[in-house]
C-alpha cells in the first residue's frame, strides 16, 4: 500500500516538539534515521473480519488484512517493531475451542516482536497460558509481574532491548493489578508491584544503564480513570516518569486517533497512545531521529 493510501486510510499528528529525554549527541552527522513502531492491543482473540452486517465496525479488522498491512510498511522501512499490549485471548469461539494456540500462532506468522500479558489472558489460568507459550515466537515483557513461583517463571522477562539502523530500543512491560479482577485461582502466585515505581526503576535501568535512544513501554494498566483519579493509569505513568518517550496502552478499549502528548516529571513530552479493541486499528509511529536536533515523531491509528 503506498503512502498516499495510508494518509486517506488513517488519522496522523505531527509532534514537532522534543520526545522524552531524547538527544543526539551520541550520532555522528549523517542521513535522518526513522524508526516505526506498530502496535496493537485488546485484539481479544478476532482472528476473522467483522462481518457486513456488523454495525459501525462492519468489514473491519482481521488478521489476514492486518498482516497485509504490516508487511507492507516493514517494506517500506525495515526499521520496524511490532508490539501487543496484552488481551490477546478471550472473546470469540477461537480461544473456547483452541485455547490461544491460534492466537499466538497467527501473531508469530505476522513476526511480532514483542507482546506483554493482559487480565484475559489468564482466562485459561496460568497453566493455560503457560502450555500456549511454545506456539508463540515472540517474546513476553511484564516488570511489575513476579511470575517467580510460578510455571512462568523465566518465560516473562521485565524488558528487551533491540537495535534497528543503530537506533537501541527499550521496551518494558506493566500489568493491571490483577486481584479484584481475575480469580486468584487463576493467577496462582503471581505477585503484583505498584506500576509507577516499577515504571521510575525500568526506565532508568533502560535510558541510563542499558543506553537506549528510545524508551517504550508496553501497558496493560488502562488510559485513564477520570472517575477514579487515584487509579494509576498510562496518563498517571507518563506525569509520575521522566525517561519514558512512548507508553503504548491496552485494558480500556481506549481509542485514540492519534497519539495524547504529556508532560512527564521534567517537562518533556511523552507520547500515550491506544487502538481501541479487536484488531479493528493498527497503531503506528514513527520516530525521527536527526543529528542536531530534537527528535519528532509522527503518530497515526490506521484502520484495518
Amino acid at each position: 500500500m503506498k503512502r498516499r493510501q495510508f494518509i486517506q486510510k488513517s488519522t496522523a499528528a505531527t509532534i514537532l516538539a522534543g520526545v522524552g529525554g531524547l538527544g543526539l549527541q551520541s550520532f555522528s552527522p549523517s542521513k535522518t534515521k526513522k524508526i516505526t513502531i506498530l502496535h496493537t492491543n485488546d485484539v481479544h482473540s478476532h482472528i476473522d473480519p467483522f462481518g457486513p452486517d456488523d454495525g459501525r465496525n462492519a468489514n473491519k479488522g482481521g488478521v489476514a488484512r492486518r498482516s497485509t498491512l504490516v508487511e507492507s510498511i516493514r517494506k517500506d522501512n525495515p526499521n520496524t517493531l511490532l508490539l501487543d499490549a496484552g488481551d490477546i485471548f478471550q472473546g470469540t469461539p477461537y480461544f473456547n475451542f483452541y485455547g490461544g494456540e491460534l492466537e499466538f500462532k497467527l501473531m508469530s506468522m505476522l513476526k511480532y516482536d514483542l507482546a506483554t500479558i493482559g487480565n484475559h489472558d489468564f482466562d485459561n489460568g496460568i497453566d493455560g497460558l503457560y502450555a500456549q507459550i511454545p506456539h508463540a515466537k515472540f517474546d513476553f515483557v511484564s516488570a511489575n509481574y513476579d511470575f517467580s513461583n510460578t510455571v512462568m517463571d523465566t518465560h516473562v522477562k521485565p524488558y528487551k532491548t533491540f537495535v534497528k539502523d543503530g537506533i537501541k530500543i527499550g521496551v518494558f512491560g506493566l500489568g493491571i493489578k490483577l486481584e479484584g479482577l481475575v480469580d486468584k485461582n487463576l493467577y496462582k502466585e503471581t505477585v503484583y508491584h505498584h506500576p509507577i515505581e516499577i515504571a521510575q526503576d525500568m526506565s532508568r535501568i533502560l535510558k541510563e544503564e542499558q543506553g537506549c535512544d528510545l524508551v517504550i513501554c508496553l501497558s496493560h494498566i488502562g488510559y485513564n480513570y477520570k472517575n477514579a483519579p487515584n487509579k494509576v493509569s498510562d496518563i498517571t505513568v507518563a506525569r509520575a516518569t521522566k525517561d519514558i518517550d512512548l507508553i503504548i496502552g491496552g485494558h480500556t478499549h481506549t481509542f485514540l486517533p492519534k497519539p495524547t502528548i504529556e508532560k512527564n516529571s521534567i517537562g518533556k513530552n511523552v507520547l500515550v497512545n491506544q487502538v481501541g479493541a479487536y484488531g479493528l486499528y493498527l497503531g503506528k509511529v514513527d520516530f525521527y531521529f536527526e543529528p542536531g536536533k530534537e527528535v519528532s515523531a509522527e503518530g497515526a491509528s490506521i484502520i484495518v
